[in-house]
């Protein structure tokens, strides 16, 4: 890793430029057929095209040694791979073939910064964090990436308050002022103008090591947002109404939706947050069967099961994207595309033929979308 050239500065977009958006995830194998290799790796989605395109390998992985907990966001033409932890992949003892006869040992907390140029299509070494953290929350405000809580060692059952922003232009990462409250496996959102670090598992700051909070304490279903004008923290009782923290939380043209929790990424339909009221409303329309139920097919030896979902805002559309292991003789996956309009009067939903191919694989943390 040491090879690897630190950033330079992003160029701002050209006027009269068209602008294209493109989809960007990691992915990790779950088993070692075909690629004995089950390291991270990084694929994009043209929304135009509806393709899939591998960029390859995150750098300085060794292999089958797979990075999971982190966040993947987006500045202009770069994507940023931030911090996370570092787990080994090993076949257990006979290796016939089975996922389930892979274990996974966690290894370290990560503070490293990745940076991939889109247009380039080279890598280079960002300023690390300040503070190593897995299963933290983390959000662009202004080209600046702003993240707050999560883990930092292995093997505990407590977050952390504290917080950092990152600036592009001076590859720095510098503290914020702690949260109230300890809160891991919370999700970032940047919306109306605050950094909003939504659910999770969560206790007061200043709580004794002893004393853990209630199951239903309001700061389990809380959020915090910090205004990045007065620098401080305010703390939103009631924000995300489960004490299961959510999956993923993106604004659409002012708007906050959600599609699940951590338990289940798809609830059968699509929320969104009303902040007056502060609840989750089930939006007109959003009912999906498709990614509730296994993708059908014409093999009846095989059966379909949803390995991973996850979801892109571009434009008033919410972009779905869900890969299926499909059991049979030989193994292999599908990956399946659907689009949600917000705005749509008419039926809301388009579903793009999904694309098959071998071998089976998990997304190793949420995608993020690069506009260039």
């Amino acid at each position: 890793m040491g090879s690897l050239p630190t950033p330079s500065l992003p160029p701002p977009p050209q006027e009269n430029q068209p602008i294209e958006h493109y989809i960007y995830a990691s992915f990790c194998a779950l088993d070692r057929y075909p690629n004995p290799n089950m390291s991270n790796w990084v694929e994009c989605y043209d929304p135009v095209t509806k393709t899939w395109r591998r960029i390859g390998s995150i750098p300085g992985l060794m292999e089958n040694y797979v990075l999971k907990g982190n966040a993947m966001v987006s500045i202009r033409d770069s994507i940023y791979i931030i911090g996370g932890r570092l787990c080994y992949k090993e076949a257990g003892p006979g290796y016939s073939g089975d996922p389930e006869q892979i274990t996974e040992r966690d290894i370290e907390v990560r503070s490293m910064v990745l940076r991939y140029n889109v247009r380039t299509q080279e890598w280079s070494r960002c300023a690390p964090l300040r503070v190593p953290r897995f299963d933290f929350a983390c959000t662009v405000c202004d080209n600046k990436i702003y993240v707050a809580g999560g883990q930092c060692t292995l093997g505990s059952a407590r977050g952390i308050s504290s917080a950092e922003v990152y600036d592009p232009t001076t590859n720095e990462w510098s503290p914020l002022p702690n949260m109230s409250t300890l809160r891991y496996k919370c999700v970032g959102v940047t919306w109306q103008g605050k950094i909003h670090v939504v659910g999770g598992f969560a206790e007061r700051g200043d709580t004794n090591c002893m004393m853990v909070v209630p199951i239903y304490a309001p700061e389990r279903s809380s959020a915090e947002a910090f205004n990045t004008l007065t620098g401080k923290w305010e703390l939103i009782v009631g924000m995300w109404q489960l004490d299961v923290p959510p999956y993923q939380i993106v604004p659409v043209n002012g708007r906050l939706f959600s599609s699940g929790d951590c338990l289940n990424a798809w609830k059968g339909h699509i929320e969104s947050y009303d902040g007056k009221l502060q609840l989750w409303n089930m939006v007109d329309g959003s009912h999906l069967q498709t990614l509730s139920s296994p993708i059908s097919t014409s093999d009846a030896t095989c059966t379909n099961t949803r390995r991973y979902l996850t979801m892109a805002p571009i434009g008033t559309h919410l972009y779905f994207l869900a890969g299926y292991r499909m059991q049979g003789e030989l193994v292999r996956s599908t990956s399946a595309v659907h689009k949600f309009d917000t705005s749509a009067d008419g039926d809301p939903w388009t579903s793009f033929e999904p694309i098959e191919e071998e071998g089976d694989k998990e997304l190793c943390g949420q995608c993020c979308v690069v506009q260039v």
